[in-house]
């Protein structure tokens, strides 16, 4: 009878008679081949998911950086031709009051002619109040002019480039709630309509409301990203980036050659001192040629 079958514990020496008659251990992997093992790196879809977010992240600094430039493109637009409008109307009435003028003294068909055409392009000549005093009609106060006095929603931006605390919480805002981040049709829709307010107040330059945007973001439901496995879903996403980056780029091109684009291209550091400037041209332009007219009439 064995030790083991009287239940008595083996000794050492039991143990080392009974080495030969056990089943053999199985090799451990070498620590080299472990670590090779373990090279093979995540998925793929995981690696893609990567790819993926990246890109949504470059796509999104790409559209803050093509919307900071169009509200600054259609800022100066609006303030172009509110401020320096009727010193271009009054221009435009001077040379057809000068053609006239010499046309009467001439009595040359050219001449008469010629004040005929400059008078058929000239709008209704602004007067004292609308030159110097701005934004002023017929009927008084333009909508926007009377909006901005009286604080309403719909006013004009006082600068063509919102200031930079402003462009800091647009940038924000626009980083943590973009569409893009969106994982389903009723979170983007929320975010639409989210965005769509940050980029009204961040037209107008409108601090304090860009501020309580962010407060109200800041409150809302947190929206994790949810993780991207499918490959098919990845590509299309991927592809969808790529083709909303190509849309981006024309139009970035689209208002960099336009006539507001390229004269903001004279001035990327101040383009309000610009408007001052060209304002200062006009009124110049305006004091010769009514000099002009007066020597005519006279």
């Amino acid at each position: 009878m064995t030790h083991e079958a009287a239940g008595v514990p083996p000794t050492r020496n039991d143990d080392d008679r009974q080495d030969d008659d056990r089943p053999a251990e199985p090799q451990q992997p070498a620590p080299d081949a472990a670590a090779s093992a373990g090279d093979a790196g995540p998925r793929p879809e995981a690696r893609l998911a990567k790819a993926v977010q990246a890109a949504e992240q470059a796509l999104i600094e790409f559209e803050i950086a093509v919307e900071t430039f169009r509200v600054e493109v259609e800022n100066f637009s609006r303030l172009h031709h509110q401020k320096l409008g009727p010193m271009y109307a009054r221009l435009d009435e001077l040379d057809a009051q000068i053609a006239e003028a010499r046309a009467a003294k001439t009595g040359d068909p050219e001449d008469l002619r010629k004040a005929k055409e400059a008078r058929d392009i000239v709008m209704p000549m602004p007067g004292v109040d609308e030159l110097f005093h701005d934004w002023m009609d017929g009927d008084g106060l333009s909508p926007e002019a009377s909006a901005m006095l009286t604080e309403q929603p719909v006013r004009p931006p006082k600068r063509v480039r919102p200031s930079e605390e402003a462009r800091k919480l647009y940038r924000e805002l626009a980083r943590k709630a973009h569409p893009d981040l969106a994982q389903d049709e009723p979170e983007r829709e929320r975010r639409d309509e989210f965005i769509t307010r940050v980029n009204a107040a961040y037209g107008r330059g409108d601090v304090e409301l860009l501020k309580e945007l962010a407060a109200e973001w800041a409150a809302g439901p947190a929206q994790p990203l949810a993780p991207l496995s499918e490959s098919e879903e990845l590509y299309a996403r991927l592809e969808w980036l790529s083709r909303r980056k190509e849309l981006l780029t024309v139009l970035a091109k689209e208002l960099e050659e336009g006539a507001i684009g390229s004269m903001l291209r004279m001035a990327p550091d101040d383009p309000d001192q610009l408007l001052e400037d060209i304002g200062e041209q006009l009124l110049g332009e305006v004091s010769r040629r009514e000099a002009e007219l007066a020597e005519l009439v006279q």
